[in-house]
Order: C-alpha cells, then sequence, then structure tokens
C-alpha cells in the first residue's frame, strides 16, 4: 500500500507521535511518503530522527515553478475536471469573502499535493487534525477522482480535538466526515464528539485507534531524585493558556506554604512563558521553578527520570502523549478529569485526577503523593500496565493497517 501522510507542519516537536506512527507503519510494510504545508524551522528540529523525517518530507510551500506547473498540467490534462474542482472547492469556502479567499488557497495546494501523490502512485491520503492540511487533503483527493473517475482517490484523517470541535463551522466537520472513506478517532470521548456532529449513519466510518508510544524505548533506567535533592514535579508541552500552568504555579507555591520541599520544571515553550515567570515571581517561588525551553526527544528521557511526579493540569486535551510517556516510565501522573484523559488514567489506581482549574484539589493530591512514597510507586507501576496493554505503537499501528488495508484503493 502506497499512502501519504499530511500535515500542516512535519515533523513538528509537538507532534512526535505522527512521526512514530508513521515509522512503525513502514516497518509493517507499508509505503508511506510525508508530505507538509510548509517546511519545519531548522530551530525545530531538535533530534536526529526529526531532521531525518524533514529530509524525506515533500512541502507544498512555497510554491515553485516545479509545483506551479502541476496546474498547467491540470488545465491541460483535464480542464473540466480543474473547473469543477475549483467550483466545488468554492462551495465548502466559509461565509464571507476570506473565506472564499483561503478556500482558493486550499485548492491551489490541492492541486500541488494532488501532482506530488500522483506522481509517486499515490491514491491514497491520510491527515492528523482536521485542520487546513484536512481541507487540502479533502480537495486533492476529489481533484484526483476528477482526473480519474475509473480510479478513484480517497482520504482519511486522525480526529483529535478539543481545537476542531470549538468551531464546528470553520472546520465543517460533517462535510469532512462525508468525503473521507473512514475517520479515526483518537479516543471513545473524541468519537462521540463527531458522533453528536454526524448522520447516524455515518457513524460507522468513526474507528477509535489510540495513539500510541514506543513504550520499551521508555523504561526507567535508575532511581528518582539523588539523596537530599527535593522531590521534582515535572510538566512538559507548550506553554499555552489551555495548559493550565498558571494553576500549578499556584498549587507549587500552596505546597510552599505548607513547608513541603519541591520543586517544578516546565519543560516547553510558548506565548505564556513571559507571563509565567512574572506570575512565578509574584508567588515567591521563582528559585524553586526551572523554565526549561523546548526539549527534543534526547533530552526528555533525562527529565522523566529525574522527576517525581508528573503533572498535566490542561484545560482541554485530546489523550496526551506525554502522559503515556510519563506513565510507560513509571511516573506517578496528576492531571485533569477532561476529555479522552480518564480513557488513560483511572483514578487512585493509574494516576490521580483532578477538577480543572481547582488550584486546591491540585494541591492536595500532589501533597498526598509527595509525602507517601508507596503510592507513587504502585501509581506508577499501574500506570506503565496500561500504557503497554493499551496505548503501545505497535499495536495502534497494527490497527491502523488494517482499517488502511480494507479501505484504500489499491496502489
Amino acid at each position: 500500500m502506497r499512502i501519504a501522510y499530511f500535515c500542516s507542519a512535519y515533523p513538528a516537536v509537538s507532534h512526535t507521535f505522527i512521526l512514530r506512527e508513521v515509522e512503525a507503519l513502514r516497518r509493517l510494510g507499508l509505503q508511506i511518503s510525508t508530505f507538509s504545508i510548509r517546511r519545519t524551522s531548522e530551530d525545530q528540529l531538535l533530534a536526529e530522527t526529526d531532521r531525518a523525517a524533514a529530509e524525506t518530507t515533500t512541502t507544498i510551500l512555497p510554491f515553485r515553478r516545479r509545483q506551479l506547473g502541476a496546474h498547467a498540467r491540470l488545465l491541460l490534462r483535464a480542464p473540466r475536471a480543474y473547473l469543477a474542482s475549483l467550483r466545488g472547492a468554492l462551495r465548502l469556502a466559509p461565509p464571507g469573502v476570506r473565506g472564499r479567499l483561503w478556500q482558493l488557497f486550499y485548492f491551489a495546494e490541492a492541486v500541488v499535493l494532488w501532482g506530488a501523490c500522483r506522481k509517486q502512485g499515490i491514491r491514497h491520503i491520510h491527515v492528523h487534525l482536521a485542520n487546513a492540511a484536512a481541507d487540502i487533503a479533502l480537495l486533492a483527493s476529489r481533484i484526483g477522482s476528477a482526473v480519474e473517475p475509473a480510479r478513484p482517490w480517497s482520504w482519511s484523517f486522525t480526529m483529535h480535538g478539543p481545537t476542531e470541535f470549538h468551531d464546528l463551522r470553520h472546520f465543517r466537520l460533517a462535510e469532512k466526515v462525508e468525503s473521507a472513506s473512514f475517520v479515526v478517532c483518537i479516543s471513545d470521548f473524541a468519537r462521540s464528539q463527531l458522533m453528536s456532529v454526524t448522520d447516524p449513519g455515518r457513524w460507522d466510518r468513526l474507528h477509535v485507534v489510540h495513539v500510541g508510544i514506543p513504550v520499551d524505548q521508555f523504561t526507567r533506567a535508575r532511581d528518582r531524585n539523588g539523596a537530599g535533592r527535593s522531590p521534582v514535579i515535572l510538566y512538559i508541552g507548550r506553554l499555552v493558556p489551555e495548559k493550565g500552568q498558571t494553576v500549578l504555579l499556584e498549587a507549587v507555591a500552596r505546597l510552599t506554604e505548607r513547608r513541603i520541599e519541591v520543586e517544578l520544571q516546565l519543560a516547553g515553550d510558548g506565548v505564556l512563558r513571559p507571563e509565567l515567570e512574572r506570575t512565578a515571581a509574584r508567588l515567591g517561588i521563582a528559585d524553586r521553578v526551572s523554565f526549561l525551553g523546548a526539549v527534543g526527544q534526547e533530552e526528555l528521557r533525562e527529565l522523566y527520570e529525574g522527576a517525581s511526579i508528573f503533572c498535566l493540569p490542561s484545560f482541554a486535551e485530546g489523550v496526551p502523549v506525554v502522559l503515556m510517556e510519563a506513565m510507560a516510565m513509571g511516573l506517578p501522573v496528576v492531571t485533569t478529569r477532561i476529555a479522552g484523559i480518564p480513557e488513560l488514567v483511572e483514578h487512585q489506581r493509574s494516576g490521580i485526577l483532578v477538577a480543572p482549574g481547582r488550584a486546591d484539589e491540585l494541591t492536595d493530591s500532589l501533597a498526598g503523593l509527595l509525602e507517601e512514597p508507596g503510592l507513587r510507586q504502585s501509581l506508577g507501576a499501574n500506570g506503565r500496565r496500561m500504557v503497554a496493554a493499551e496505548f503501545d505503537s505497535e499495536g495502534s499501528a497494527s490497527q491502523l493497517r488494517t482499517l488502511f488495508a480494507s479501505q484504500c484503493p489499491p496502489s
């Protein structure tokens, strides 16, 4: 099977799970070609695997003469298909001049994607996230089918959430489900959200396949916390409002007031970093908080190794990969009871769940774990077993391979 994996940006620091999925599918014998709307900047290629993936990924933007030639070839070869696809693209546009203009951009990029896939003998395109890349993949598959009606193209996408559910008109989820040959949902929660905006006659297209991690690569090699060192609470992720790091800072300040010694490490970067640094200073805990910036996969393992607790206080999530990684490393996790997280973390068995935005609950849960090493150990062990059983990348890739084999057109 020849399949295109298409993303807005590939590889990306926050989307390592896509790279792992591609590698796992290739090990199962699928021929995966990767495409990206734009090239990832050098400063975001933090690991050797990222740099290698970037070298073999075809980018759509910026347009070059060779790519613009795809439009000329399509117009000359199939002018009716070109114009019909353009009209179809404009019919999908959101209301207003801006929406139609963006749809023209998507169409222009879709023709280039179609040309690149056709050159490699690819007739199925898969996308992660129902964003701009999904719009372009939808159009590219329609162009391919219009040019060769006897050999139709298809496309599919993986639904994560929660962003795509915030503006249903903008992301047009119902139309995308209608057009896609199938949809992968990373959780039962994500599937239920799609069911709420989709015709029941299309629910059989929605398949739950967990995003996975290579569990064997996340095995703790040494004991945490050297002698005399304060316990470390670790957070990994973008520094953005929806991740709830301010609540975590407030919890650390309250732990300090209780005379509980602790350090906080925040790995990741984002627009909220200056404000978070000011908040740490205002709360009087700046000396206990380390802002580590964006880190590559090689550095993440060391952070997990040195931590006592992993905390993700998010307000909005899908099923976070960093939680899987921390649990696989045997770290006890404290996170919020939202979206698909309870499908990964069972409260008081494989981790601790708290209400989002509740600094008091978060403080009490962290304090309880810091004061009970036995509980930390049992939660960590159960968490690893859960990830190994349900969220291993090899098992997820096997499920995806079955879907691709049954739903995609032959090359």
